[in-house]
């Protein structure tokens, strides 16, 4: 197991951290979560997961892109693209798992931290949780399952949180279908260690609350409206026209962000709505990312984000991607493609 991920506890809990960069998943840990997974399904002392973080500010803000990044520019793929084959792995397995998976989800829960927290059943937020599927700012898509989730939003709230990486607090979480209950924070380590003393996951009701308002349902109408364009030249036709100030801030988003992640996941987002499965999804994500370390656009967008922090990516496609370009980019890998280890159970 790597030296990074708390594996083995009573009850099973697995704590998500690294030393190195608190807030993201090394390489390496979505093999051991997905072993220790597999390991304790038919495990009958084992009546729960609890997935919490380690340390108090952040439950996990994605992978270690950085590394990705340095490989990258060295012309080294296979890395990334193992990390991201044994992460959707685990993902599936997380999503498909016969016992309960508790997940606590505080301060920030991005990319990564998504596929974590976001599959399993029951999602717990509170006053500092911010989720967030933000990729397409770095040439990236929502991966993870990610566009399994999006898909499943109400309206075309998947397509606006998607393409923007919009923030996400306790409620808006839950009204898009990415947590299930809000339980204030200082009440926590009671939680988790009832869970763990007890390992049954109906002990959360007696904390669940109403979470602060959320700012979601007041602009739904809006999203839905400018997000159910039939393709994304409309969208930006609609957002353009448009004199509403949430129009505005949207479309400077949008301007920033790598045109051909928004194309590719606004195209997948559309595909799951229409025939949503998760391991499909994945396997359609792989695509991407697979070939991604190898895109110039991704290399720049975490030089503009991660390691030069200027916030200022130059894309190398400086309009709106052309459908060919997004074929390329999705079509499938042949031999190399995403295999899962296990048929559904």
């Amino acid at each position: 197991m790597p030296k990074y991920a708390a594996l083995s506890r009573p009850r099973r809990p697995i704590a998500v951290g690294s030393p190195r960069r608190e807030r993201s998943v090394p390489a390496g840990t979505g093999r051991g979560i997905d072993a220790a997974l597999l390991a304790w399904r038919e495990d009958h002392a084992v009546a729960l997961i609890l997935i919490d973080a380690l340390g108090p500010r952040s439950f996990c803000a994605g992978g270690d892109i950085a590394a990705v990044h340095a490989a990258g520019k060295l012309g080294e793929f296979e890395g990334a693209r193992n990390f991201w084959r044994d992460e959707y792995r685990m993902n599936a397995r997380l999503a498909e798992y016969p016992k309960p998976v508790v997940s606590l989800m505080q301060g920030f829960v991005m990319g990564g931290g998504v596929g974590l927290g976001c599959h399993g059943h029951p999602r717990i937020v509170g006053e500092t949780s911010q989720i967030a599927m933000p990729e397409c700012g770095i040439g990236l898509i929502p991966d993870v399952g990610g566009t399994y989730l999006l898909a499943r939003a109400p309206g075309h709230l998947g397509e606006y949180l998607g393409l923007t990486g919009a923030r996400m607090g306790a409620a808006d979480a839950i009204y898009a279908g990415f947590a299930d209950h809000f339980i204030p924070e200082a009440i926590w380590p009671e939680l988790s260690a009832i869970l763990v003393e007890t390992g049954d996951a109906t002990a959360i009701q007696p904390f669940i609350e109403k979470p602060p308002e959320g700012r979601l349902p007041a602009v739904q109408d809006q999203i839905d409206l400018y997000f159910s364009a039939p393709n994304y030249d409309d969208m930006l036709e609609r957002l353009e026209t448009s004199v509403s100030p949430f129009a505005a801030e949207t479309l400077r988003i949008l301007h920033h962000n790598a045109p051909l992640s928004l194309a590719c996941t606004l195209q997948l987002v559309r595909d799951q709505r229409a025939a949503p499965d998760l391991r499909r999804a994945l396997t359609m994500e792989y695509r991407y990312t697979y070939r991604a370390p190898a895109e110039a656009d991704f290399l720049e967008g975490v030089r503009a984000a991660v390691i030069d922090k200027d916030r200022r990516p130059r894309w190398e496609r400086s309009g709106i991607a052309l459908a060919s370009e997004v074929a390329e980019m999705l079509a499938p890998l042949g031999a190399a493609g995403l295999k899962f280890t296990e048929e559904r159970r």
